[in-house]
């Protein structure tokens, strides 16, 4: 019995089975769930100052009229850094010689921030604040006092400060008033008011300062008309990071119009057999599939 056998070639053969897969290969990809999404923050922040002085000096003569705008060991973050500087000193106000606006024995400022936290700390200790006009007199002495501003992502942030020890203000010792001010006014020489253990804090900052002084010095004998500003010591603050937050995810791929097959089986069965709401979806979806891998190799077929 004569017959004719038509083979495909093996060529064809390979590049029709790996089409029929590559359509099969494909249904899982379709119905497979979105990858992990990714989480965004923002980076926080902090600063620290041992002191900060925004002072205007003119002498009686007129021969200075300059401003005094020292800091001391100001550090802030995101880069975490710390100082620990002992004195500051200022130029062209003390005829012409250096003139030593502070000196301590421990002034320290260091500011910190990582992912979940930043925070501020300074502290102060044994120091005397000088200003021009005055050198044999001090403004301001303080044995101890320190500050901290910290604020981590989902916390209420926090700040504190404190004097510890003696004050003496122009000569004069002082008992201070936790959270409040006082007044201290020296005849012929002048008036300096403080503010002691100021704080403030939001949702996400934090700002602590031990002591800040509104300064106001007239002593006529000592050839100083007048010195007038603030004087910042030991101040922190603090911005928390920004929690992170998931971002959404992308939407599933739509699934095609909600069509039920002739002679679905009833809910009840589809729990007694294991199957689920999806299964007419993925057995219409593997159907086709396959369809269209026949077709693939049919056409195939017909071209050889």
């Amino acid at each position: 019995m004569n017959g004719n056998t038509f083979r495909m070639p093996a060529r064809r053969r390979r590049l029709t089975a790996a089409a029929a897969a590559t359509v099969l290969a494909a249904a899982p990809a379709v119905l497979a769930a979105a990858g992990p999404a990714q989480a965004t923050g923002g980076q926080g922040r902090a600063s620290a100052v041992v002191l900060r002085t925004g002072l205007d000096v003119s002498l009686l003569n007129k021969t200075v009229n300059v401003p005094l705008a020292v800091s001391l060991n100001e550090v802030q973050a995101p880069q975490s850094a710390q100082k620990t500087a002992l004195s500051v000193r200022l130029d062209g106000v003390n005829d012409g010689n250096p003139f030593s606006v502070l000196s301590a024995e421990v002034a320290t400022a260091k500011a910190t921030v990582t992912g979940a936290k930043a925070e501020g700390t300074t502290r102060l200790a044994h120091a005397r604040l000088h200003v021009p006009g005055l050198p044999l007199l001090s403004l301001i002495e303080v044995e101890d006092v320190t500050s901290k501003a910290t604020c981590e992502a989902g916390k209420a942030p926090v700040a504190t400060s404190n004097v510890l020890g003696a004050v003496t203000v122009l000569g004069k010792r002082v008992t201070l008033t936790s959270g409040g001010t006082t007044d201290v006014k020296v005849p012929g020489v002048g008036e300096v008011r403080l503010d002691l253990s100021r704080s403030e804090t939001t949702s996400r900052t934090a700002a602590a300062t031990a002591l800040e002084l509104k300064v106001s010095v007239n002593p006529l004998k000592l050839n100083v008309a007048e010195v007038n500003g603030t004087v910042t010591l030991a101040k922190a603050t603090c911005e928390a990071p920004k929690p992170a937050v998931a971002a959404p995810a992308p939407k599933p791929a739509d699934p095609g119009p909600d069509v039920k097959p002739q002679g679905a089986p009833a809910q009840a069965d589809l729990a007694e057999t294991g199957g689920s709401r999806l299964t007419p979806y993925i057995a219409g979806g593997s159907v086709a599939l396959l369809a269209a891998g026949a077709g693939a190799v049919a056409l195939a077929r017909r071209r050889g």
